[in-house]
């Protein structure tokens, strides 16, 4: 963060000071929840939680060098006292916290405390991307990062290009994120997800975007939002908050995206993989193929020509996030070369999405296990299918486990999914979970004449792949978060390492 007085801390956020802390003590480090994180010169965030409450780390926190703590009660350290909240019925379901309580008065002290950073260094030239959409908002935003290191140039600093590995996409995430950023910043890449509507447009009003990139609309989520259509308004209320002299970019091969351009005030790019029947996209790939590994080549074009790119990362479905992240670096004046070259040298940043593992056996182990909707599901599926065993005779498995906050929607698309899986050329298939999403998904897939292996936990599904694993297979493992079945790929991996000590 850059530097600030607690005097001024506590005039940015509306507070006061309490009697142990010294106005004039500047915070020179990092803005922390985790006191583990803490460094000397740092500031310590209180906020309460469902399995611990940081007011009652505040002690601890100044003894690991913090020099004052966000508080919403009375604690014995220096300490900004942070006031009452006004809270909304919007703004209560975004914070998904008690109105009532210590949480939202931090969160929202935090939140005014990220806006006056943002602002000074956005008044200083720091250009802030906004990302969001059903799916693909993480390996896009990692990609928009890369793309941007390569313009600010290897000899930037670390600070230049603030995209930090990782979902810091909510109303925790962002604060926390935009306090990363220092006067040497020049790009803040922000994911922006929601559960509900009036969401975007809080995290947009906590770090105002000069672009907003919107990638798809689709079914995560719509539990929660309870409509495709409510998620459209939703993720539509980023378009809105990109200013006239930003830049807005829409996916033309998502009609629900495209339908923005009616809403936004700034000028507007389309963005395409080779799929569009919209708008004409002003970015756009050609000729995409995919290797063995099922990572795509294709041809880049825009205006000023085209080049080849050949992707690192995994799955068809990244030209899509590979063409969005190409818009911005050519909003930020890049060559249509460097552009390619750097998504050429792109490797995946964050965990568990669609990582790729080759076991010494040929084994090939695509952890894709952080989340998983309708959508994002599907493009797992069709890079397993484009996967090829790296042996004669190899079979593909999916493990798959629920995939969550569909609602009403909830067995009719595990029915559906289970039902496909065949066409992907699934010869495996280990269900994970007794719940009413498992059963489904069992019940669509046995209908279409699969045979399946159900599991009841990650461990289950692992010893169960494991003992059936021949040279050369290609296991997917998907997954809501909630499922945890991240385990499994871990599983299988070491279970690999072990046996190469033996």
């Amino acid at each position: 963060m850059i530097e600030y007085s607690l005097s001024r801390i506590a005039e940015i956020v509306g507070g006061t000071l309490n009697e142990h802390a010294d106005p004039a003590a500047i915070v020179t480090g990092s803005v922390e929840f985790d006191s583990r994180k803490l460094q000397t010169g740092s500031l310590f965030v209180c906020l309460p939680g469902t399995k611990a409450d940081g007011h009652d780390f505040a002690e601890a926190a100044i003894e690991a060098g913090a020099v004052a703590v966000l508080a919403a009660r009375d604690v014995a350290v220096p300490a900004i006292m942070v006031p009452e909240a006004q809270v909304t019925k919007t703004n209560a379901s975004f914070f998904d916290l008690d109105p009532a309580g210590d949480g939202i008065r931090v969160l929202t002290a935090l939140s005014r405390l990220a806006r006056a950073v943002h602002d000074e260094l956005t008044q200083a030239g720091m250009i802030t991307v906004g990302v969001t959409g059903s799916a693909g908002k993480t390996s896009t935003k990692d990609m928009i990062g890369t793309v941007l290191r390569a313009a600010v140039g290897p000899d930037a600093p670390a600070a230049a290009v603030i995209a930090p590995a990782g979902s810091f996409n909510n109303e925790i995430g962002l604060p926390y994120t935009a306090l990363t950023c220092t006067a040497e910043t020049q790009y803040f890449v922000a994911e922006m997800a929601a559960r509900g509507e009036g969401h975007i447009r809080q995290l947009t009003d906590i770090t105002p975007p000069n672009v907003g990139v919107v990638l798809n609309v689709g079914h995560a989520h719509v539990g929660e939002f309870g409509s495709v259509e409510a998620i459209a308004r939703a993720k539509g209320e980023l378009a809105e908050a990109v200013p006239a002299h930003g830049l807005v970019l829409l996916n033309a091969d998502d009609a629900n995206v495209a339908a923005m351009a009616e809403r936004i005030h700034a000028p507007l790019r389309f963005t395409s993989a080779g799929q569009s029947t919209g708008p004409t996209a002003d970015v756009w790939a050609s000729e995409i193929t995919v290797d063995s590994l099922s990572r795509a080549s294709f041809v880049l074009h825009c205006s000023t020509g085209s080049a080849p790119v050949k992707l690192q990362v995994f799955g068809r479905h990244q030209v899509d996030n590979a063409v969005a992240a190409a818009a911005v670096g050519l909003y930020a004046g890049m060559p249509l070369d460097a552009v390619a070259a750097a998504l050429g040298s792109h490797q995946a940043k964050s965990v568990h999405r669609m990582e790729v593992t080759v076991r010494r056996d040929k084994v090939t182990v695509i952890d894709d296990s952080y989340n998983a909707n309708p959508e994002s599901m599907q493009a797992a599926l069709a890079a397993l299918q484009a996967t090829q065993p790296q042996q004669q005779g190899g079979r593909r498995w999916a493990v798959l486990g629920q995939m969550g906050e569909l609602g009403d929607d909830t067995i009719e698309a595990h029915e559906r999914l289970g039902a496909q899986l065949a066409a992907y050329g699934i010869d495996e298939l280990v269900a994970v979970g007794q719940g009413v999403a498992a059963k489904a998904l069992v019940r669509g897939a046995t209908n279409a004449g699969m045979s399946v292996e159900q599991a009841q936990s990650a461990g289950a599904a692992a010893n169960i792949v494991d003992c059936s694993l021949a040279p050369g297979d290609v296991v997917l493992i998907k997954a809501s978060n909630a499922d945890h079945l991240w385990d499994v790929a871990t599983m299988l991996i070491d279970r690999d390492r072990q046996r190469r000590v033996r």
